[in-house]
């Protein structure tokens, strides 16, 4: 187990340590990737970076305790993700070429020629804040795997993680990045399909399978059974919130600077096939993998249901498959990981740092910095990963996404214009959690309205009035 595991790791640090190759030895590469990355590169590393330990971790969990009903979750983002990159993904990466930036929230602040570096220092505060919540979720989930697993101590596969993200980051930055998400990628979908294979044949086949969760009481229900508003009109929220969670990838910087190096916006199309052949395939599998694991795990009051996969994985494989479902996880992890911390290294760099720089040694610097911070948060953090990824996704999402679609659609906010949308947006998203509305709906949905309406007030409130000039 344990040696097919570091296998499976020796073999992601070296396909990042090989990068090294082609550095250039500029920021743009650095952070970009020179904008030189094949299709297939991009949306297998989009795939792995949204795909993260999230979906091993938090989704198995939602999905043992939840059942047939979490497959709204699943629809809602996927369609929701596809909606936003109709004419986002296109727009943006033909920004970024234009406007030389290196960093997501320096794109948009560039985005009409006029650098908005208010609202750019505010962007790159935000998002040093909540992609470094996010990166530590990430290495929890991994710590959480090797600790079942492996029983090796809660700490360790933050640390592990973080050594080596660091290192193929620091040997070959974005493009290391991009090509380990490729490779752990593809070990994600074979670990995954691996266990489902397995575990619906230790049950006897489909029809088995079916028959056992439904003497779960509720399981094979559509509606969800914890909905805090009942009837038809909490279901549609339900699934509408999670349709906003899926547009929330507009406003992701880990995510979306993938599109970013893409080698021609022409090839877009390429790129978002691969994304969302290998994003709808591998959901279906975890969300599978999850209700089977209700029926072969089946008390649920004796264990983190976030731990369901790996006991699964324990249960049904021998030790070189478990090795490799672990690999799995880990990767998971670490390419959501590598992505968060060199996009906290951009912001830091390329945001808020009062001189730009372009000396790659100090780039390298920011990014261990940063590797150094996200595994300290991981090893006091005290929330689930499920809980801490949808409240860093939905923060980013409400502060950026709105801008970004207003910016793709043509409109040109002034900057003052845009710093209220983000913080009308962010707000929104924060407080509706804190109240506890989330058990209603998706507090990116509100959050994003909430930046839009703004746009659309702002917009009212300083058209031109007959005779007069207003400057918006």
């Amino acid at each position: 187990m344990l040696i097919s595991f570091l296998l499976f790791l020796g073999m992601f640090a070296a396909v990042g340590i090989s990068s090294f190759r082609k550095s250039r030895g500029t920021k743009k590469d650095y952070y970009l990737a020179s904008q030189d990355v094949h299709p297939m590169l991009v949306g297998l590393s989009a795939v792995a970076t949204n795909n993260s330990g999230y979906m091993f971790i938090g989704v198995i969990g939602y999905t043992y305790a939840t059942g047939l009903a979490s497959i709204w979750m699943m629809v809602g983002w996927i369609l929701g993700d596809f909606l936003g990159s109709l004419w986002m993904h296109k727009n943006l990466r033909e920004a970024a070429k234009r406007s030389g930036e290196s960093s997501y929230a320096g794109v948009l602040a560039s985005w009409n020629g006029t650098r908005f570096a208010g609202w750019q220092k505010l962007a790159g505060l935000l998002s040093l804040i909540f992609l470094l919540a996010y990166a530590s979720a990430q290495l929890v989930a991994g710590s959480k795997a090797l600790s079942v697993v492996l029983g090796m101590p809660a700490w360790s596969g933050a640390v592990i993680g973080g050594i080596i993200v660091a290192a193929y980051c620091l040997a070959g930055g974005i493009r290391a990045s991009i090509w380990t998400d490729a490779a752990q990628s593809i070990v994600m979908v074979v670990a995954m399909g691996l266990l489902l294979v397995v575990a619906t044949s230790s049950i006897g086949g489909l029809g088995a399978a079916w028959t056992a969760m439904g003497q779960v009481e509720g399981y094979l229900d559509l509606y969800p059974q914890d909905l805090a508003l009942p009837g038809i009109a909490g279901l549609v929220l339900f699934a509408l919130g999670w349709l906003f969670a899926g547009i929330s990838v507009v406003g992701q910087p880990h995510v979306m600077v993938r599109f970013m190096a893409l080698d021609d916006a022409g090839r877009m199309v390429q790129a978002r096939c691969w994304y969302y052949l290998w994003f709808t395939v591998f959901y279906m599998m975890a969300t599978a993998v999850g209700m089977l694991s209700r029926i072969l795990l089946s008390d649920p009051g004796t264990f983190d249901a976030e731990l369901a996969l790996p006991m699964m994985a324990m249960e049904l494989l021998p030790p070189a498959l478990v090795g490799l479902i672990l690999a799995g996880i880990f990767a998971a992890t670490m390419s959501t990981a590598d992505s968060l911390v060199l996009s906290c290294s951009a912001a830091l760099t390329s945001d808020l740092l009062p001189k730009r720089t372009e000396d790659t040694r100090i780039l390298k610097i920011a990014t261990l910095g940063i590797t150094t911070l996200a595994v300290v948060w991981a090893l006091v953090n005290q929330q689930s990963v499920f809980s801490l990824v949808v409240m860093s996704w939905s923060a980013l999402a409400s502060a950026f996404g709105p801008l970004l679609m207003v910016l793709a659609a043509g409109g040109r906010p002034s900057q003052r214009l845009a710093i209220i949308m983000s913080v009308l947006g962010l707000a929104t998203a924060l407080i509706w959690r804190w109240l506890g509305w989330q058990a209603f709906v998706y507090e990116g949905m509100p959050g994003i309205l909430m930046g839009l309406v703004t746009f659309a007030v702002g917009r009212f409130l300083a058209r031109e009035p007959v005779g007069r000039t207003v400057n918006a």
